[in-house]
């Protein structure tokens, strides 16, 4: 059976035009992308709420190979969706596009070693090999709370940023204090008449050193484009050291927590200004690492103003015309913000995928616990890889982690294509090696600490693994992937 396409890519965030770019590098050109929204860029096509901006440098947050002219060190969204914009024109990657093409399932036909992928359109497609590029934030997580759907006022979820939406002068009620609402709040605070912000669980916050790169900077990048790369060779090394040191090898480098706590507690008391009623509240009971921190600019700062409050009590009910906690009070609002973030872990896959035996993937994942071989592939899931799956992200750089498992995808692709194979899939045992060394490697991470469990951390599971992070540095996971045995996988002709 021949396909439709040699190569079928799901997403068209970066992690989408990332695969593509290295498809076209390997000159393989039978490739199509679908993406379910209606332009490129994913997230920062989505995700367009005040204050929404690159949350690690920019020069890190960017692909090695593909420099870009950035106006500031942490860059607003609309500029990583122009720079989404200029990988795809550059690299000609418009005429592979499919946009509002949603895919609902996908099968593995063993008979013919092809993947045949479902749309919700009712129609379909057949490749011989499928990346999967869909990301962790995609699906908004809307809160479980009673009477949601009962309230009069206006509701919008920041993934769903309704950008005709007024909130000058009107009393608003925020949903969470996560990366989001980080951003967020400092943005409206002036604005709204009350900005009322209710915390389920704390977060550990660091200064965010922003400020715009001046014009003489910005022609010597282009100019002499070595100065760019080894700017980006600075930041990936404090993005290495202040996470993913520190948390990946927490048991061996404990002080490097410590430290970022007492940064953050520092940072903390100067922003709330001494207040030790906010202190407290702000304070998680948790390591640093357990759930992302985050930077900010003033988000601390904001709970300083007269017309800023935060709630800690839990959310009994949201009403007709607002919120009443267990405590019995009740504040009304015009505007309701979920700032509740994402279905992280219970949306990989994004959707059911039955590999051979007609196994469902999210069912062999349940009960045999996330995992995958170099965090690209599964046993019994032949031609299939994934960007973003069980233990393929370090908790560095996002870009340097779809590069690594581009990487990985490509070699094997590759090599399939050199032996004339229509089927390649991992080894059973040396897949279950590969998820042995990770677990092992787990139990020197902060994730595994006792206090983690009380962070609401979507890096963990109801296993009690951190399968949302990689026990590994950024340099050591790009160095397996281009180093790995190709006789890992398993290689058949149809």
């Amino acid at each position: 059976m021949t396909p439709d396409h040699e190569v079928l890519v799901v997403g068209a965030g970066f992690s989408g035009i990332g695969a593509a770019i290295a498809l076209r590098h390997s000159s393989i050109d039978d490739f199509v992308i679908l993406e379910e929204q209606d332009d490129i860029g994913g997230s920062w096509h989505v995700n367009k709420y005040p204050g929404i901006a690159v949350d690690i440098s920019a020069f890190s947050y960017s692909f090695s190979r593909e420099p870009f002219t950035w106006s500031r060190l942490f860059p607003p969204g609309k500029e990583l969706k122009a720079y989404a914009d200029h990988c795809i024109d550059k690299y000609g990657l418009r005429p592979h596009l499919r946009f509002s093409t949603r895919v609902v399932r996908a099968e593995y036909k063993e008979s013919a070693h092809v993947w045949h992928v479902f749309l919700e359109d009712g129609s379909s497609l057949t490749a011989r090999f499928v990346i999967c590029a869909t990301g962790w934030l995609t699906k908004p997580k809307t809160p479980d709370i009673q009477g949601l759907d009962t309230f009069k006022g206006e509701v919008v979820h920041t993934a769903a940023w309704d950008e005709t939406l007024e909130l000058t002068g009107r009393r608003v009620g925020v949903i969470g204090t996560g990366a989001s609402s980080v951003q967020l709040v400092p943005e409206i605070a002036s604005r709204v008449e009350q900005l009322h912000v209710y915390q389920r669980t704390p977060i550990w916050l660091l200064p965010k050193p922003d400020m715009a790169v001046p014009e003489a900077v910005r022609r010597l990048f282009e100019k002499a484009p070595w100065t760019q790369r080894t700017v980006r060779l600075l930041t990936d090394f404090m993005t290495e050291l202040s996470f993913v040191i520190a948390m990946v090898h927490y048991r061996r480098f404990p002080f490097l927590v410590r430290a970022g706590e007492a940064a953050s507690k520092f940072y903390l008391r100067r922003q709330v200004r001494g207040d030790r009623a906010l202190m407290r509240k702000f304070t998680p009971s948790y390591r640093v690492g357990c759930k992302r921190p985050s930077l900010s600019k003033g988000f601390w700062r904001a709970f300083t103003r007269s017309n800023v409050d935060l709630l800690t009590e839990p959310i009994e009910e949201i009403t007709g015309t607002g919120i009443r906690t267990t405590d019995g009070k009740e504040q009304t609002f015009d505007v309701l913000v979920l700032a509740t973030g994402f279905h992280v872990l219970d949306n990989l896959p994004p959707f059911p995928m039955h590999g051979k035996g007609g196994r469902d993937l999210k069912e062999f994942w349940r009960t045999e616990r996330f995992q995958a071989y170099e965090g690209a592939s599964v046993k019994g899931y032949p031609n299939l890889w994934f960007i973003v799956g069980p233990y393929s992200f370090t908790g560095g750089s996002w870009f340097g982690m779809i590069e690594y498992q581009v990487t990985h995808a490509l070699r094997v692709i590759n090599e399939a294509r050199r032996r004339q194979a229509t089927e390649a899939v991992v080894r059973p045992e040396k897949h279950d090696r590969s998820f042995r060394r990770t677990l092992r490697r787990q139990q020197n991470t902060v994730f595994l600490d006792p206090s983690c469990r009380t962070s609401n951390s979507y890096y963990l599971d109801e296993h009690g693994d951190a399968p949302a992070v990689r026990p590994a540095s950024t340099y050591e996971a790009a160095w397996r992937a281009r180093h790995f045995d190709l006789d890992d996988y398993r290689y058949d002709r149809f």
